[in-house]
């Protein structure tokens, strides 16, 4: 007689839009959509109330920017090429997936714009450039948190509905995994856990115990950092 064992408690923080039932451990999705709500939020703060004349904070906003961007980038193109694909093969409803797809790329020049106006502002830009980018960081962060949000409610049930857990599992193997090089764990590590509670980081893909104290490092790391770009934060 074979056991099944029951499906996981979907993890939920706030301002996520849904967290739909169904036999895929969806954690590893909803972590990361933690992370980008945290830092545009955090990014919104910042341009709205950093002088232009500060150079050196600007100079640490645009790395930071530049961390998350790169995560941003690496976690959409792997749906773009692993995801909606396999979706689309196994019947998903074709009108869902065409409009994750084009948001997609209509954050794409947002993203671009910040990082060139972040930048600017490093080497000396005016006050005209912080608050062009003030208002691109609040419509990025709108789009993007509209974006997350279809994303959870209606394109987490398609996974739910379509897929198994082994392909879950083959799809952050195969796809996601490989996005990243082993030069950037440290980083992604340490931004991904912060804040984190130790049930909560374990439900990171592939996580373990000795995992979980290596992250405790990269996390202190990584707030410490935090503390010097975006001042303190609860």
């Amino acid at each position: 007689m074979t056991v099944t064992s029951p499906a996981p408690a979907q993890l939920s923080f706030p301002g996520q839009a849904a967290a739909p039932d169904g036999p895929i451990d969806l954690a590893g999705m909803y972590l990361m959509h933690r992370g980008f709500r945290r830092d545009l939020d955090a990014f919104v703060a910042a341009t709205a109330t950093t002088p232009a004349a500060d150079r050196r904070r600007w100079g640490r906003l645009s790395r930071r920017f530049g961390l998350f961007a790169d995560v941003l980038h690496k976690h959409h193109h792997g749906e773009d090429v692993g995801l909606w694909p396999l979706l689309q093969e196994r019947g998903a409803e074709q009108d869902v997936l065409d409009a994750l797809e084009a948001e997609h790329a209509g954050i794409d020049p947002l993203l671009a714009g910040c990082r060139a106006d972040l930048a600017a502002l490093a080497r000396g830009a005016d006050d005209t450039t912080r608050q062009a980018l003030a208002e691109r960081t609040a419509r990025l962060r709108d789009l993007l948190h509209d974006h997350l949000a279809r994303e959870e409610s209606d394109g987490m049930t398609l996974v739910q509905s379509h897929l198994t857990p082994e392909d879950w599992h083959r799809l952050d193997r195969e796809v996601f995994a490989k996005e990243y090089r082993p030069s950037d764990l440290p980083a992604v590590l340490g931004w991904v856990a912060s804040g984190l509670s130790r049930d909560e980081a374990m439900r990171m893909p592939g996580a373990t115990p000795a995992m979980w104290q290596l992250a405790r490092f990269f996390v202190w790391r990584f707030d410490r950092a935090e503390a010097r770009t975006f001042g303190a934060r609860p």
